[in-house]
């Protein structure tokens, strides 16, 4: 069998995503990649973004290579999958315009939260909820029905997986890059000032922790590690093709008994990193390692200043804010770009925010403004806040909510333009398909 697998050239009108708009590694189709080939098919890798292809370009390729499976992820990267993430505009058009005899197949955030809304929506054939690595290559010889996370619709209807698709990440072998354009892809996520030549990696998935506004249920759940020699390897295979600079896109870096080994092997090499993570998993000891592992961007949840605040959130943080204060400051003094991010609770008073904010950016750590939090379609924030599970209008609804809650100062990517929603879709499609026939 032949597997295409297509990150499109993305664009963000009309959501409300504020993640990097940059490429990133599209790990989760580097990793399906290499499993369709394991299991004896063949397959091509396409990054539109990374490579600036249009649509025009990709449909030609794809059509030469003529896929009996046609993949397209709904967000960028697994590193935004947990952000607020594009609407479905271009996955629709990226399936619309390729998609010939191939059965098209949708991962990502929507799939996961909204499987029924994103195959009408997509008119994909498949959608996979959870982690696609696996799944996406037993397409090809298990019945779908045995396959966690598999939906699809037939000429009898939908059928909606109750489950969700989990990797074991001890079989993700370590990537070689050979079918990936790593000397084009410069960009350095999260890295503010300089030049250089940067990669995304991923040592570890899921977190262990159960925040309200995250959305880790649905996919990267569980904490899990790969293998501390395979991210190795494939940093010195990055390294060897000029990478100066390595992302890691766990969401939460520090968790977990291999990460020394893993930043004891990195201390060794001629690279620098970066990550997001929690100020509470490291202490004097370790922020001293990172620093000899050329850490040189570490961004931290902090979320309220408060324990109250933090409590409500559900954090379950280990440390008061003084302590969170100190360790932040002693990471500043070993690491050049040092990040504190927050949120807007009810708990936390404005004037002790911003006297917060002065000390630590006397001292050199930078720290964001409060932000409403997003209520993802499937998190404890998205169930509190509308008293249920997702429905096929959860994504609208999100949206809607999210964006009242601007005034458009200092926010100008929050678009006005509204989500799609399937009725108008399929309205517009059936006027279309009349036209057509008439």
């Amino acid at each position: 069998m032949k597997y295409a697998l297509v990150n499109p050239n993305w664009t963000f009108d009309g959501s409300t995503y504020f993640g990097c708009r940059e490429p990133h590694y599209p790990l989760e189709l580097l990793f399906a990649h290499d499993k369709v080939r394991e299991a004896g098919h063949e397959c091509l890798l396409i990054d539109a973004q990374n490579d600036d292809l249009q649509v025009a370009e990709v449909k030609s390729r794809v059509a030469d290579f003529d896929p009996d499976f046609l993949v397209v992820p709904t967000a960028p990267s697994y590193l935004f999958w947990r952000c607020p993430p594009p609407e479905l505009r271009v996955p629709m058009d990226w399936f619309a315009a390729i998609g010939g005899r191939a059965v098209k197949v949708a991962i990502g955030p929507h799939s996961s939260a909204t499987p029924s809304a994103t195959l009408r929506k997509t008119r994909a054939d498949v959608v996979i909820k959870g982690e696609p690595d696996q799944a996406i290559a037993d397409l090809a010889s298990k019945p779908w029905a045995s396959i966690d996370g598999v939906c699809w619709k037939d000429s009898e209807g939908e059928h909606i997986s109750a489950s969700l698709a989990v990797v074991d990440m001890k079989t993700l072998k370590a990537l070689d890059f050979h079918n990936y354009n790593v000397e084009r892809h410069k960009h350095r996520h999260h890295v503010f000032q300089g030049e250089g030549h940067g990669a995304e990696l991923e040592f570890a998935r899921g977190c262990p922790w159960s925040c309200t506004f995250c959305n880790k249920t649905l996919f990267r759940n569980k904490f899990r590690e790969r293998d501390v020699d395979g991210v190795l390897k494939e940093v010195d295979a990055v390294v060897a093709r000029g990478v100066d600079y390595i992302y890691f896109i766990d969401e939460i870096f520090g968790v977990g008994k291999n990460v020394r080994r893993l930043l004891e092997g990195i201390a060794e090499r001629n690279v620098n990193i970066g990550f997001q993570t929690r100020i509470d998993l490291w202490n004097e000891e370790t922020l001293d390692l990172l620093g000899r592992a050329h850490c040189i961007s570490m961004e931290c949840g902090i979320e309220s200043i408060t324990e109250e605040g933090r409590e409500d959130l559900n954090k379950n943080c280990r440390i008061d804010t003084d302590r969170i204060s100190e360790l932040l400051i002693y990471a500043k003094q070993r690491i050049p770009w040092v990040q504190a991010n927050l949120i807007l609770t009810e708990k936390d008073d404005r004037e002790e925010i911003r006297k917060w904010q002065d000390h630590l950016k006397a001292n050199g750590v930078w720290v964001s403004e409060p932000v409403p939090m997003f209520p993802f379609p499937g998190s404890p924030l998205y169930v509190d806040t509308f008293k249920g599970a997702p429905d096929d209008e959860a994504w609208e609804r999100a949206h809607h909510y999210y964006t009242s809650l601007f005034d458009g100062t200092g926010y100008s990517d929050i678009q006005e333009q509204k989500p799609i929603s399937i009725e108008n879709l399929e309205r517009g499609w059936a006027e279309q398909e009349a036209k057509e026939a008439a």
